[in-house]
């Protein structure tokens, strides 16, 4: 079976809406690489890394401009990371996370800043040092209320702060490509914080991404959560 073939009966498992968006932009990616002569190893690879979901949900973000958003460099509350996973990135973003603040390791982080902070944030600004490198959750992440992320860093569930949509049909690409390479290639997904923490403690990037690696088990959660996230927004009336 043709990878296009594989990715054409992969089935989602998030909001049918979703899969099939994502279905629809990996199919693109495929013909596109395809159509430029690329080889279909190198074509699994960017699945497989998840560099295809990304390029997908990058699509679904441009031109997207909520109105009314709060969002400021330094405010930072949303870069307090819950629990010690941070979210769900993959392996592509994991390892442009890593080359981005591999040179600034054992300088101070984000975690002297405040408990639970990304160790990408600069702890004197609270500005990103990895910004051209962050992941789709930390892209899709926009709030319309500072002092509401405060009490979601705080563990309190509040209205305001939420994801954008490319982030679900991102989760939904990446879905769809574990299941159509099943059999063929891993397509692994892991912790934010892991990563941002690894890079900065000085660990290299495989022993970064050894340590980070999620259980299989992770993404099936998130693509759970992300169905549910959706099917409350819909019967909310939310776009």
């Amino acid at each position: 079976m043709s990878l296009r073939s594989r990715i054409v009966a992969a089935r989602g498992a998030t909001a049918a809406a979703e899969v099939a968006r994502a279905r629809g932009g990996l199919l693109a990616v495929v013909d596109a690489q395809q159509a430029a002569g690329v080889a279909e190893a190198q074509i699994t690879t960017t699945l497989a890394s998840g560099a295809a979901a990304q390029g997908v949900a990058a699509v679904a973000l441009q031109g997207l401009a909520p109105r009314g958003l709060a969002c400021t460099q330094g405010c930072a509350f949303c870069c307090i990371l819950r629990g010690d996973d941070g979210g769900t990135i993959t392996e592509a973003e994991a390892r442009g996370l890593h080359a981005a603040l591999a040179p600034l390791a054992g300088q101070a982080d984000g975690r002297s800043w405040t408990k639970g902070a990304c160790a990408a944030l600069d702890p004197q600004t609270r500005s990103c040092r990895a910004y051209d490198a962050r992941p789709m959750i930390c892209r899709t992440y926009v709030s319309t209320d500072v002092s509401a992320c405060e009490k979601v860093a705080q563990g309190q569930a509040v209205a305001g702060p939420g994801t954008l949509g490319p982030y679900h049909t991102y989760l939904a690409a990446l879905g769809l490509s574990r299941a159509a390479l099943k059999g063929i290639r891993r397509v692994a997904t892991y912790s934010l914080a892991r990563v941002t923490a690894g890079a900065i403690d000085g660990l290299d990037a495989e022993a970064t991404l050894a340590a980070a690696r999620h259980k299989p088990t992770e993404l099936d959660a998130e693509l759970r959560r992300s169905k549910r996230d959706l099917e409350r927004a819909r019967q909310a009336g939310l776009p």
